[in-house]
């Protein structure tokens, strides 16, 4: 654990003055990812507001304690020393709210800790297009944001509008949407930069042609992914023009185990918790498939999934 943490520091930081939430110590991140998988972070930290947020990030940051910040667990892996320092969660940030409105489009200010399903079934409930194929995603709104989330010729960037960021320096500043650097599965949001919300417009429609088109795509999810076993999604990203998971297939490597980890029978690049899992089973894996895929097509695959965290505790 760092030393500032167990040395009375979180006294400070967490003081009831500074901050407002919920805080927990040695928390493991197993209860907190899609996976299942994760050792103890030294702080498991909710904030239940901006203030707290803010007051707490500075106090981090001047006393040189890291710091990750965690939206619906999906799309990481933890290693199994946990993480140190503070965890950060925002899951109390799950605001949507209308901004404006005419004929046409709706403009929308979402919280990064609102659920993306929950965001999807809102839209689909009022008739607002633009993100049905991002139906079946889980996770966070922010973590979509951060890691630029798509499907089905969809992409969360292409409905952004601007972007609520708090800064290295404990500051929110506000962000137009087309002066962040989108790409493939990632953004220009910097290390160190926490998303806190965005504004969305979505296109009007009728709300069983939006509902018709989500249901169409879920349909597809459900015959082509493990959504009912513990995953993280995709584990590694698709190479220019190729379909990941087809060259680990074509590679020889559906069905294949390492320990509690398994790469799916139904699409090969998600790997699945079997029971009692563990990250450096999955990362063995990972590597295995990697190899194999390489050895066989001469592509290095690059991983989708972020790793985070520590190999042991001390």
């Amino acid at each position: 654990m760092n030393n500032q943490v167990k040395d009375g520091k979180t006294r400070e930081i967490f003081s009831e003055s500074l901050f407002k939430g919920e805080v927990r110590f040695m928390e493991q991140m197993s209860l907190h990812t899609s996976l299942r998988i994760g050792g103890p972070a030294d702080v498991f930290a909710v904030p239940e507001d901006i203030l707290s947020l803010r007051n707490m990030h500075a106090s981090l940051k001047r006393n040189q304690i890291p710091c990750l910040p965690l939206g619906g667990g999906t799309n990481i892996l933890v290693r199994d020393g946990g993480i140190e320092g503070v965890v950060i969660s925002f899951k109390s940030f799950k605001k949507i709210e209308i901004l404006s409105e005419d004929d046409n489009y709706v403009n929308l200010s979402v919280e990064a800790g609102t659920p993306l399903q929950r965001l999807v079934r809102f839209s689909a409930e009022n008739g607002f297009a633009g993100i049905e194929g991002l139906a079946g995603i889980p996770g966070s709104f922010g973590g979509a944001v951060c890691g630029n989330a798509g499907a089905f010729g969809y992409e969360i960037k292409d409905v952004l509008v601007s972007l609520a960021i708090l800064d290295y320096e404990s500051n929110i500043k506000n962000y137009k949407a087309e002066g962040i650097d989108f790409g493939y599965r990632k953004s220009g949001i910097l290390p160190g930069e926490i998303l806190i919300s965005a504004e969305i417009t979505l296109k009007k429609d009728r709300k069983d042609n939006v509902l018709a088109r989500i249901e169409g795509f879920l349909s597809k999810k459900r015959e082509k992914q493990p959504v009912w076993e513990p995953s993280a999604g995709c584990v590694f990203k698709n190479p220019p023009g190729l379909s990941a998971g087809k060259l680990i297939d074509e590679a020889g490597c559906k069905g294949m185990r390492i320990d509690g980890v398994e790469v799916s029978s139904i699409h090969a690049n998600f790997f699945v918790n079997k029971g009692k899992a563990t990250a450096f089973d999955f990362i063995r894996l990972m590597e295995e498939v990697a190899h194999k895929v390489r050895e066989k097509f001469g592509i290095l695959l690059e991983p989708e999934i972020r790793i985070v965290g520590r190999e042991s505790v001390n």
